[in-house]
């Protein structure tokens, strides 16, 4: 019963997030913690920070990781991870055809220029909903948060070099 409902709910956060990884951020959050409970907010932000730090897209890493998490096994991980990326897959497929007859359409143009500002909200609903209050209230956090914006903004500081000193900050501060 577990592996159907972790299909499901990832086919769902596949078919209907556009945008990538970050926009599925406050679905997958909506379905893993709020909806099933199979997942605490703490928990599910630190799902995401190891997803954003392994190789690969954080839908599917954090799909891969979730799975695992809720069944206790490898299948769970793979169904949760073909789950997400079988809508893209199949609408990919879809859209690959048609995109060439219909490229210069204006509605086409028009539906594509819609997205773009939705995709923008979403990633920063994501980034909101991370900052929940029993994860990110204290001082410390939010000096690390302006540190980490500020280095990577300002200075260029390297994302590993980032995610390196944070870990370090936080193994200091914590």
């Amino acid at each position: 019963m577990i592996y159907l409902q972790l299909f499901c709910t990832y086919f769902k956060i596949g078919l209907f997030c556009f945008g990538g990884g970050y926009a599925m951020i406050s679905l997958i959050q909506d379905e893993v913690v709020d909806n099933h409970a199979w997942l605490t907010n703490a928990e599910f932000t630190d799902i995401i920070a190891i997803s954003q730090m392994t190789p690969g897209p954080i839908g599917i890493n954090s799909a891969t990781y979730i799975g695992y998490a809720v069944s206790g096994n490898a299948f769970g991980s793979a169904i949760a991870t073909i789950a997400v990326c079988l809508p893209s897959f199949i609408i990919l497929l879809l859209i690959a055809k048609a995109y060439k007859k219909f490229q210069s359409n204006e509605y086409v143009q028009y539906a594509l220029l819609g997205l773009r500002p939705a995709t923008v909200g979403l990633i920063a609903s994501a980034a909101l909903l991370l900052m929940n209050p029993e994860n990110f209230i204290d001082y410390k956090s939010l000096v690390l948060f302006g540190a980490a914006f500020a280095l990577t903004k300002y200075a260029k500081v390297h994302p590993i070099l980032m995610i390196i000193l944070a870990g370090i900050s936080g193994l200091f501060l914590y």
